[in-house]
């Protein structure tokens, strides 16, 4: 049941209340893709990152400056780049994260604007939400036959609905 009188915020108004020491979803982005990256090496290289990521080195750079303030990762310019633990458990976490909202669309049924909405939820659902959904993905990998009545409802759904919001 909603609590009507709760304190509401625009969504700028929560970001501020989370306080200037969280990560941007952009520097989230980044880690999360050094730590993809580093899974078979250990580190990886500003030109890797520019690739996977679609950016120009010197974005690349200029990021990696942050995130070595953080104390996130090890950055030499010119060099390899390694993830501090710290870089490790967070971005370990980002990949969990970024996988997880995955599996949940996808069990949802979406199909459109698929990889778009999980990159932009994925940065701002909040911890109890994550753990909840990621119950629920696990939920309905152990219970198949629960999933399998799903499918055919949101089918079933589908086909009977006169409007779906584009």
């Amino acid at each position: 049941m909603t609590d009507f009188n709760e304190v509401f915020y625009t969504y700028r108004g929560y970001e501020k209340a989370a306080g200037s020491g969280r990560l941007t979803p952009s520097m989230e982005d980044y880690l999360e893709m050094i730590y993809r990256l580093s899974l078979e090496n250990g580190y990886t290289r500003v030109n890797d990152i520019a690739e996977k990521l679609n950016v120009k080195p010197p974005s690349v750079t200029k990021m990696m400056i942050k995130l070595s303030d953080k104390e996130l990762l090890i950055y030499e310019k010119y060099g390899n780049i390694k993830l501090t633990q710290k870089g490790e458990e967070l971005g370990s976490f980002l990949l969990d994260r970024h996988n997880t909202v995955k599996e949940f669309f996808s069990l949802l049924g979406l199909t459109k604007n698929f990889h778009k909405d999980v990159e932009q939820i994925e940065h701002y659902i909040a911890k109890e939400t994550f753990i909840c959904i990621k119950s629920f993905v696990n939920f309905m990998k152990d219970n198949t036959d629960v999933k399998e009545r799903y499918e055919k409802y949101l089918n079933e759904y589908k086909n009977n609905t006169d409007f779906i919001v584009e």
